[in-house]
Order: C-alpha cells, then sequence, then structure tokens
C-alpha cells in the first residue's frame, strides 16, 4: 500500500521473471516423435561398421563363366601327357609299332576292365588290395611318426638305436618277403607285415629329420618366452615338423601299393598282385594290363588325398610366393 494514496502499487520485476499478477506463457509443444517403423534400431551392442553387400547370384554365375576358360586350360596342360600317352598306347599297336599280343590298344584295356568291374572280380580283388594295404600303412604311421619324433627330439635315443636303424634302412623290403612268409606264413600276417615294414622307414627316417632340422631361430624364441619341454613340443615343433613327415607319408603310401602287389603274387588267392599274377599264367593280356591301370588310379588317388591332408595340416604356412 502506498503511504499516500492507499492504493496498491505495482513492484517492478526483473527481467525473465514471471509475474505473480500475469501467467507465465505455455511451452511450445514439443514435435511429434516419428513413428517407429520409419527410424531403424540397431541391436544392442552392435558396432556401426557398414554392411557388406551379398554378391547377387547372377553376379557369381558371371565370375565363375569368366574363370570357365582358366579352368579349363589348367585341366588341360595338367592332363595332356597323360592323353598323349593314352593315344600312342592306342596307336602303337595298331600301327604294328609293337606286337599288340603282348601290348594290346588302350580300348581292348578298357574293354576288359569293364569285364572285370561287372561281373566283381575287380571289386573283391582290389578291395582285398587295400584292406592289407591301409592295414599296414595306418600301422607303420602309428609306430613310425612317434619313434622318429622321440628319436629327433632325444639325443641318448638316437645314439641307442641309431647303429640298428642304419643295418635295416638298407635291407629292401621285397628281399625279407622269403624270410616274413617263412615265419607268418601265406596268410594275411605275413602280407600287412611286409607292407608295415616297408612303410615304416620313409616315415620313420623323414620324421628324424623334420625333427632335427627346426628353424633354431624359433627354438631360441620359444625357450625366451620361457614355454615348457611340452608347450615348446607342441607349439614349435610338430607344426613345423609336419611337411617334411608328410613327405614320407607320401613315400609309405605309394611302398604300400607297390610292395603289397609284389607279396600277393606269392601264395595269395585275392588281390591285384594275385589278378595280375594269374592274369599271366592264363595269358589274359588285357586283363593284366587293366589290373596295372587299376594299381595305377588308385596309387594317384591315394597320393592327392594325402596331399589334402597335409595342407589342412599346414594351412598356416604362408605360401612361398608371398
Amino acid at each position: 500500500m502506498s503511504p499516500v494514496t492507499g492504493t496498491a502499487t505495482d513492484k517492478p520485476t526483473a527481467p525473465g521473471s514471471v509475474s505473480a499478477v500475469q501467467p507465465a506463457p505455455a511451452a511450445p509443444p514439443a514435435p511429434a516423435a516419428p513413428p517407429a517403423a520409419a527410424v531403424p534400431s540397431a541391436p544392442a551392442g552392435a558396432s556401426a561398421s557398414p554392411v557388406r553387400p551379398v554378391a547377387s547370384r547372377p553376379s557369381r554365375f558371371r565370375r565363375a563363366v569368366r574363370r570357365l576358360p582358366y579352368l579349363l586350360a589348367k585341366g588341360a596342360i595338367k592332363s595332356a601327357a597323360i592323353v598323349a600317352l593314352l593315344l600312342l598306347w592306342e596307336t602303337a599297336p595298331r600301327l604294328g609299332l609293337v606286337d599288340r599280343t603282348f601290348l594290346p590298344p588302350f580300348s581292348e584295356v578298357a574293354d576288359a576292365w569293364w569285364g572285370l568291374a561287372t561281373d566283381g572280380q575287380l571289386a573283391d580283388n582290389a578291395s582285398a588290395s587295400l584292406v592289407r594295404s591301409f592295414s599296414g600303412f595306418g600301422l607303420s604311421v602309428a609306430v613310425a611318426v612317434p619313434l622318429g619324433l622321440l628319436i629327433g627330439w632325444y639325443r641318448p635315443v638316437a645314439d641307442l638305436l641309431g647303429p640298428l636303424l642304419e643295418v635295416f634302412r638298407n635291407t629292401a623290403a621285397l628281399a625279407l618277403l622269403p624270410v616274413f612268409v617263412l615265419l607268418l606264413g601265406i596268410g594275411e600276417t605275413s602280407k600287412i607285415s611286409i607292407v608295415v615294414y616297408a612303410c615304416t622307414w620313409p616315415i620313420l627316417l623323414n620324421t628324424i629329420s623334420a625333427v632335427r632340422n627346426v628353424d633354431p631361430t624359433l627354438l631360441k624364441l620359444a625357450r625366451s618366452m620361457d614355454l615348457s619341454a611340452l608347450r615348446l613340443f607342441q607349439k614349435v615343433i610338430l607344426p613345423s615338423s609336419v611337411p617334411v613327415i608328410f613327405t614320407g607319408v607320401r613315400l609309405a603310401g605309394a611302398a604300400s601299393i607297390l610292395v603289397l602287389v609284389a607279396a600277393e603274387m606269392i601264395g595269395a588267392k585275392a588281390g591285384l598282385g594275385y589278378l595280375i599274377n594269374a592274369s599271366q599264367y592264363n595269358f589274359a593280356i588285357p586283363q593284366m594290363y587293366a589290373g596295372i591301370v587299376t594299381i595305377s588310379v588308385i596309387g594317384m588317388v591315394f597320393n592327392q588325398l594325402l596331399v589334402t591332408v597335409e595342407q589342412r595340416l599346414s594351412s598356416w604356412r604362408v605360401p612361398a610366393g608371398g
């Protein structure tokens, strides 16, 4: 109240303050949120990396079509020598360059192979040979690889067994075939045993060489990290030895088939060696060559299988070109 007039007077208000008489202006309404479907929500913890576009099926088909000439050319180069050999085999007997009685054309051999396959003889003999070969090969790998690792890693074991290994490594397996037959008979035991003997030496010698020739720099680096002997063996020795070990394994795979064929020619009643020997005695020359071709194909397939396994086990290696 004013002392003079007795009326109420307005007090000055500070800027930005709200008067007690006049109400404060209403705040502008907030903009409406967009619908949930319009804003894509990322899952919790997802990064903001861009999504890689997935190649469509037509684009993959076009890339495959573009690579087709390269693949065909590569396959033609790899098979050119084999095709040339088959053409020479077919034409030489027909032109009289060789006696077709002892070397029939390849087409006759293919017909004989198909006849053996259809009447079941080829499957029976091949399965008998494969069982013997794979049994001996598997036993040799199970024995030779651990023994080679032991000899290559521990010097006292190498000094103890070294002279004995030198004696037997220079003795051919086929030279001992009569001994195996005399001691073990003409049954399955002697045939599997001669395969084990023939396959053991390539695997054993290559395993010993692989362990002894591990890069010394890798060993020094591993020892500087205070790795235990078991971890050093597991992380350095074994991975570094895989390529050389598999070289011996592949040599043993070839020896397992070749030695078995020779063993099956003595006292066997089934097997590819028996088939070849019986065909020779009966003067069934096309069947004989069909058995030889079958052995060659089995050896190629077995070697390629071992190469695939080696690539899987040594996939950590950097290729020589890069």
